[in-house]
């Protein structure tokens, strides 16, 4: 059936953040290992940080500022009272997914990093084992269990032994988590890259398990920077652009072709360059395979990609225009709530204008069908269809509060004469370290 406006959407977002509660470890971890958790300390700056073995993480949302008016959007240090309710507790997450007509929600860490980033740089690997399961446990437990067929489970593993992100890709699947999350470059974070056999056992896991592989844009290497003084602009225009070097690892590297069933998903890389990426590797293949020695098995580069890789967007008009040559049954959609590229509280709004001319069943499939079926998830068997749509689902969030309120954030550019810069920015993030935890 052709919708006739937003609120006839059903969206399922495969990209959005979670910040951490206080909490989260309590009930999840043995008596022997209750002290050595991380734990939120209260700055004397009026900033909250969580602090693990001895050191700080500077900032317990960085860029959660939906919510905010955008003359505040920064970095500086926060606090739990700073950010909107939504960003943190369970019960408002819900609320405000409501009041955005968002039917599910695929949440990844922060304070850990995209891909448990935090313990995989400890040096105590045991310990960070057991607190990495733990997270895993209060997330897919409490965060996604508490209200079934709101999100979408996601995992990390420990990616410092590819034996053990295995072992913990089959535990987590026994629980109903069929995503984990991983590095868009793992040689950025001194371990082996893509093409290495050193990953096999966790992509064989993955294989088997039916688990998707989510690569979040700068999980690997952070953002990225043309020179100290550029504009800020220029790294947000194009961060997400910068995961097609990890687009094409993947397509060129072995993985696509030992395991048939292997699937990664590109979390916040946007889809208006597939095309011109699949154009160039058929190109390529056709020009350099005999040389180069690839072979795809009588199939073109771009066959193997729409059979393997799902991608994602929040707002590209120019994507779903090509659509068809991105791969209609790759595409998902995301909010990439709470962060300041989020369109809430107007995502149906925003996505709408976007979908101009496009079938009914292909709206289907890119605002929710292709998620559900590449994610394992099944939200009308806790909800009829008809409870799902952008209008029912707003219905049940009439009182929630919608209007933009000051948190008293000031950001780089304050009483400057020119635009903020890359320099200003890491500045105001660094200067988070420099205020000790109590």
């Amino acid at each position: 059936m052709q919708p006739e406006g937003p609120e006839d959407l059903i969206l399922v977002s495969v990209d959005d953040h979670v910040v951490e509660p206080p909490d989260l470890f309590e009930g999840h971890l043995g008596a022997a290992h209750r002290a050595d958790a991380p734990r939120v300390v209260h700055k004397a700056d009026g900033s909250d940080v969580w602090v693990y073995r001895g050191k700080q993480i500077p900032n317990i949302g960085l860029n959660a500022v939906v919510g905010r008016p955008p003359e505040e959007y920064g970095m500086e240090p926060t606090a739990f009272d700073q950010l909107r309710p939504g960003t943190w507790k369970l019960s408002e997450r819900i609320r405000d997914m409501n009041a955005n007509g968002v039917l599910a929600s695929m949440c990844f860490p922060s304070f850990p990093g995209f891909c448990g980033q935090l313990w995989l740089r400890d040096d105590d690997k045991a310990t960070g084992l057991v607190m990495l399961r733990a997270y895993n446990d209060w997330h897919i437990d409490e965060w996604c269990g508490t209200h079934p067929g709101r999100f979408i489970p996601l995992a990390i593993v420990p990616m410092w032994d590819p034996a053990l992100a295995a072992e913990e890709v089959r535990r987590v699947a026994r629980k109903g988590c069929h995503a984990i999350s991983f590095s868009e470059n793992p040689t950025k974070l001194d371990l082996p890259s893509l093409h290495d056999l050193h990953w096999d056992p966790l992509w064989q896991a993955c294989a088997d398990e039916g688990t998707l592989v989510c690569i979040h844009i700068g999980s690997g290497q952070g953002m990225q920077f043309t020179s100290m003084d550029a504009p800020i602009d220029v790294m947000i225009s194009t961060q997400p652009a910068q995961i097609l070097h990890c687009a094409a690892d993947l397509l060129w590297s072995h993985m696509l072709k030992r395991y048939p069933t292997l699937k990664f998903a590109l979390s916040e890389g946007g889809i208006g360059w597939v095309p011109y990426l699949l154009e160039r590797a058929d190109y390529v293949y056709a020009h350099h395979h005999r040389w180069t020695g690839q072979d795809f098995g009588g199939k073109l580069p771009s066959e193997v990609w729409r059979e393997h890789i799902v991608t994602c967007f929040i707002d590209d008009a120019t994507g779903l225009r090509n659509r068809h040559d991105v791969g209609l049954d790759t595409i998902t959609w995301e909010c990439d709530y709470p962060h300041s590229d989020t369109t809430w509280p107007n995502a149906p709004e925003i996505l709408w204008k976007s979908l101009e001319g496009i079938p009914g069943d292909e709206i289907d499939q890119i605002t929710h069908g292709n998620a559900l079926r590449h994610f394992r998830l099944d939200p009308f068997a806790h909800r009829s269809r008809e409870q799902c749509t952008v209008k029912a689902l707003r219905a049940e969030a009439g009182d929630v509060d919608l209007r933009v309120a000051s948190q008293g954030g000031k950001p780089p550019s304050a009483d400057r004469d020119r635009p903020v810069s890359v320099h200003d920015v890491t500045t105001q993030l660094m200067s988070a370290f420099q205020t000790p935890a109590e």
